[in-house]
């Protein structure tokens, strides 16, 4: 026997010794796996509180009852889910944000997604070989956007100062947090991967498998995250020192944001891309912002549903319940397979659009006031179909229905290939937080990013992988430029009924996500659901076009059903021709959708949490 061959065998051995070794973190006791228990919707008379994780729910209730708005509680929670849900949401990545303001009525966007480098170009991509944006790269890298979002929210809307928000993160960062089911599930990765993941990007190893790659998490263990927990009393303290030297309360916010933007952190960040060649500069850094934006409006019925506009694709929504309006849905029965085939028409019919059209509107030339034209939804409806389409449908023409005329000839291309790919998704999915306060103000937030690129050693920050949203197509609506925002997946949602608020709803979930807001919305709106059976329901997703994520699989006529649903409808549905898929039951694949609803009619508020995910509702 060759001593290599011992040698082998003598590494084999350890592996699988290490691998099934118990854990040395501690289980934290009375830790209960919710996955088997469906919930109640959550009551409130004064505010209400739904997110991704219960930790950032009592955290966002906590503020609230400390007299807090809205606003305050919502930066509170997005910063523990950047801890508790940081594979999934992590800190300072994308956060797409709608503003409900009581006192006005007025529903105000805010621009939650960074921009490219001003040195990243298509043929700077080309010339490196890349056909499409790389993934588990440092290029992959957009600039930074949440602390900006954090900062302008509590300047313009806020009360409370960041370091007293950012405390409760600070502490379940600290003093860790179970890992739950979801965490896990996120983690998950062949022996194999984790290695290779380790090798590849050792600090991301390091904050997210404690430099143990031989070992699953597993779900109630203890999780720290102290480095992120530094970086915040860093810029805790920035805050500090400038009330200190006579600042005023937006003044010191400002000095938060500095010290990211232009600072230490902007430092590390650089530092990291020089070692990397990677492309973000201090320029990029110290010359972002966000901004306020009108948001996207459409109607169905007496509702009027609002999204950020066409960076996000969260004008899908309501650009679907355009399509439908007037349809008798009900009559086919609730996911019944001629419902699910209609409802997927029009999702497929309007993604087809969002291919063609959607993309960072101070780049794109795009006709949004045609592509949220009930006329224009008449001619699209035309297009419904007794077959499956059976690939991406053919886009329309929104400029037909535009006050405004195109500003070049250019024609959309819609051309798609199949294609499937393997790959590390080390970290993935997003998450939501929706509050209403006692004034009646609301948040809708879909905070989201992955530690699938080189973090920022020593910092805990994580930039994502929200380049790879681009395409290296220059016919592309979200093809990359410098200075462009991508248009990214992440899409929060708010819903007025005869223009009061009635709803605040998100979640997390790439693609799938504005078609699991449909599903909720139309289960309560059509279906007269109580809210968190709507949330409960069994749900479907078209697959029908090339992924949002590079390299962009594309699986043409597919659909995926929940197994409840499979085991009843699947065989209609391949008899109309779709490729049906089958999934978990309650699989997060399908969304984890959280909400607030004003139920005026009783006067209260109420919560719902999808149990697909750890998601929490809670009120007062």
């Amino acid at each position: 026997m060759s001593k290599f061959f011992k040698l082998s065998i003598t590494i084999l051995i350890t592996v699988i010794f290490f691998h099934c070794l118990g854990s040395r973190r501690p289980i934290v006791s009375g830790y209960v796996d919710p996955q088997g228990s469906l919930r109640d919707v959550s009551v409130g008379k004064k505010f209400m509180v739904a997110t991704g994780n219960p930790l950032a729910t009592k955290a966002a209730i906590k503020v609230l009852e400390d007299g807090g708005n809205a606003i305050d509680a919502a930066v509170a929670a997005l910063l523990v889910l950047n801890v508790t849900n940081g594979e999934a949401a992590s800190f300072p990545s994308v956060a797409p944000t709608l503003v409900y303001d009581k006192k006005t009525g007025q529903v105000k966007s805010y621009i939650g997604a960074g921009s490219a480098p001003k040195k990243a170009s298509i043929q700077w991509f080309k010339e490196k070989g890349y056909d499409v944006m790389p993934k588990n790269s440092i290029l992959s890298q957009l600039l930074p956007a949440s602390p900006d979002v954090i900062v302008r929210l509590l300047q313009d809307h806020g009360t409370k100062s960041f370091s007293e928000l950012v405390a409760p993160a600070i502490q379940t960062a600290e003093e860790g947090f179970p890992a739950n089911r979801i965490l896990v599930k996120n983690l998950d990765l062949p022996l194999y991967k984790r290695l290779g993941f380790t090798i590849l990007m050792p600090y991301n190893s390091e904050v997210y498998l404690e430099k143990k790659w031989w070992y699953n998490i597993r779900e109630g263990e203890l999780t720290k995250r102290l480095d992120l927990a530094k970086t915040w009393k860093l810029m805790a303290d920035e805050e500090k020192l400038a009330i200190k030297k006579g600042s005023s309360r937006k003044q010191a916010l400002e000095a938060v944001r500095n010290y990211f933007y232009k600072g230490p952190i902007a430092d590390a960040i650089v530092k990291l891309h020089e070692e990397k060649g990677g492309l973000i500069t201090k320029e990029d850094l110290s010359q972002y912002s966000g901004g306020w934006e009108k948001p996207v409006l459409g109607e169905y019925r007496d509702y009027q549903i609002l999204s950020n506009q066409t960076w996000t694709q969260g004008p899908v929504v309501p650009m679907v319940l355009q399509l439908l309006d007037g349809i008798d849905l009900k009559s086919m029965g609730h996911n019944s397979p001629e419902y699910i085939h209609t409802v997927s028409q029009a999702i497929e019919l309007v993604i087809a659009d969002r291919e063609s059209y959607f993309g960072d509107p101070k780049f794109v030339d795009l006709p949004l006031d045609g592509l949220l034209s009930k006329k224009y939804a008449e001619v699209r409806r035309k297009l419904f179909q007794k077959e499956a389409f059976g690939k991406t449908p053919p886009n329309g023409n929104p400029w037909a229905f535009s006050s405004r005329k195109p500003k070049s000839n250019f024609v959309p291309a819609n051309n798609h290939e199949e294609q499937s790919v393997s790959e590390i998704k080390y970290g993935k999915d997003t998450t939501y937080v929706s509050i209403v306060d006692a004034s009646g103000n609301a948040v809708s937030l879909t905070p989201s990013d992955f530690p699938q690129s080189p973090m920022v050693p020593g910092t805990g920050l994580t930039l994502g992988i929200r380049m790879t949203q681009f395409r290296l197509d220059p016919t592309h609506p979200s093809s990359l430029a410098p200075g462009k925002r991508p248009r990214i997946t992440p899409n929060p949602g708010m819903v007025l009924k005869n223009g009061k608020l009635w709803m605040s709803f998100g979640t997390p979930g790439g693609d799938v996500q504005s078609q699991a807001m449909i599903q909720f919305f139309l289960n309560i709106v059509v279906f007269g659901m109580d809210p968190q059976k709507a949330v409960e329901a069994p749900r479907f997703r078209s697959v029908n076009w090339p992924d949002s994520f590079s390299p962009h699989a594309y699986r043409p006529g597919g659909i995926e059903l929940e197994s409840s649903l499979f085991e009843i409808v699947s065989d209609e549905l391949k008899a109309k021709g779709y490729k049906v898929y089958k999934k978990g039951h309650l699989d997060n694949d399908f969304g984890a959708v959280c909400a607030v609803l004003n139920d005026n009619k009783n006067k209260r508020l109420l919560g719902v949490a999808d149990p697909r995910e750890e998601s929490s509702a809670e009120g007062r």
